[in-house]
This record gives structure tokens, C-alpha cells and sequence, in this order.
């Protein structure tokens, strides 16, 4: 499985029998979107930002919203969270996806925007990937992510949804994070690579560059 970071909270990620793109942006954000073929594209909240479908160039299934989907031999979980801490009653909701493919869990979090309970914890499972907000504002922040890590216990970590020097959004940078994660220095990487056979045996953080 390849995971490509496309900029905020969108990602390629290329498995065995179908792509995924998670979130896709509209022009504006300071990131090149690009034409992208998907099979699958799945959409957190329907915020312009994270919900351009029509960015899309090819046919694909759209996934938005709770509920169990198996789409091109990968399986989905669609699961209510908040993009608040106030249960919804600020900023409404958001979804959290589990994908399973080619035998790799991965965990997308949208733009959630509190730290989860014991209860979704246990929902989510074992997860392999977690694909974390990071930049604060309209999300959870480095700290609230870095406690969020701790509780669902991911073999990899990929933040996302933070200021870098192509966007256009007022948000924190990825370094808090990383600082929060124990971590002195990660070098950006332009693609993960992974699969179930080498998946990492202790928690690895792992900066895309968009």
C-alpha cells in the first residue's frame, strides 16, 4: 500500500484493488489538488474544504456518513464523532472512517475535535494507521492529538491538517506535535509505503510533505 499526503486532510492511499482518497479540496487552500482517479473517495464533514468531490475525475463510490460499506475489496467503517468537544452542539459532526485494505487497518479521523472516549476507543479497535489532526483551531491541537495516539494505540501515526508553507489555513504546524511525541527530528518523506508483512513493531511517527 502506497499513502500519498495531498495537502490538509486528503490523502491517496493506492492498495491492491483500489485507491482512496480521503477528504478532497477545493482550489484555494494553497495545495495543487491535481487530477485524481479514485475508486473510493470518503468525506469527514461536508465543509468545502474536505468535501470536493467533483475534484474527483473518475467514477467512484462516495462514502459520507456511519454505516458499514465493502467497495472494491476494501471494507469501511463509518463512525459519528464531533468536530467539537461539545458533542456536535458547536461545529456538528464529523466521521471517522476504518478502511481495511490489503489487510492493513487504517484509521482516518477527520476533523475531529475531541479527544475520543473510552467507549469509541474500543470501537475502533486495533488500528494499524492513524491519519491525526494536529494543527489545532478548528480541530483537536499537538497535545490533544498526542493523547488521542496514546488511547488508540497505532503501530504508525500520520498527522495531518496543519499549517505548512503551501497552505493557506491560519494553523499550528506539525512540530508541537512531533515535540509532543517524544520526537527530536523527523524528515518529511513524499510517500509511505507499507504493507501487513512490515508493518512497524513500535510506534512510528511519519511526516508526508504534500
Amino acid at each position: 500500500m502506497d499513502i500519498t499526503w495531498l495537502g490538509h486532510s486528503c490523502f491517496r492511499i493506492r492498495g491492491n484493488q483500489a485507491v482512496i482518497i480521503t477528504d478532497p479540496f477545493p482550489p484555494g487552500l494553497g495545495y495543487n489538488l491535481g487530477k485524481q482517479v479514485a475508486d473510493i473517495v470518503t468525506i469527514s464533514h461536508p465543509h468545502p474544504s474536505h468535501s470536493y468531490d467533483e475534484g474527483i475525475t473518475s467514477p467512484h463510490r462516495l462514502v459520507k456518513g456511519p454505516g458499514e460499506y465493502e467497495i472494491s475489496g476494501v471494507l469501511i467503517l463509518g463512525i459519528t464523532a464531533y468536530h467539537d468537544a461539545v458533542k456536535g452542539q458547536s461545529k456538528g459532526k464529523n466521521y471517522i472512517y476504518l478502511m481495511e485494505i490489503d489487510g492493513v487497518t487504517v484509521c482516518h479521523l477527520g476533523d475531529i475535535g475531541h479527544i475520543p472516549d473510552d467507549d469509541e476507543v474500543e470501537e475502533l479497535g486495533n488500528v494499524d494507521i492513524l491519519m491525526i489532526p494536529v494543527g489545532g483551531v478548528s480541530t483537536i491541537n499537538a497535545a490533544m492529538a498526542a493523547q488521542t495516539v496514546r488511547k488508540v494505540e497505532p503501530k504508525v501515526v500520520i498527522p495531518m491538517h496543519y499549517k505548512t508553507d503551501q497552505s493557506t489555513r491560519d494553523l499550528e504546524t506539525v512540530d508541537g506535535f512531533v515535540k509532543e511525541m517524544g520526537q527530536l527530528l523527523i524528515e518529511p518523506r513524499p510517500k509511505y509505503t507499507v504493507s501487513k508483512s512490515n508493518l512497524p513493531l513500535t510506534l512510528q511517527v511519519i511526516v508526508l510533505t504534500p
